[in-house]
């Protein structure tokens, strides 16, 4: 039995490029551990797969996303 493909949520909310500033929608392709979650679990299509990507680890570098949530020393 096949799965139903599932759509992806980028491309219905008819965003053009994915902006490493928006944590809101950052954080919906992200773990709660902040990983970031992959295609087959998202269902985004290649190209946004890696422009989310490329935001997250922006939006990282810049820490306006965490690298590790929950994580204390």
């Amino acid at each position: 039995m096949r799965r139903t493909r599932k759509t992806c949520p980028v491309c219905e909310s008819g965003v053009r490029v994915v902006d490493y500033k928006d944590e809101r929608t950052l954080s919906r392709f992200t773990t709660e551990r902040g990983k970031i979650l992959p295609s087959r679990l998202s269902g985004m299509c290649a190209r946004h797969q890696r422009m989310v990507s490329v935001a997250v680890k922006r939006a990282r570098q810049i820490a306006l996303l965490p690298f590790i949530r929950g994580y204390t020393r």
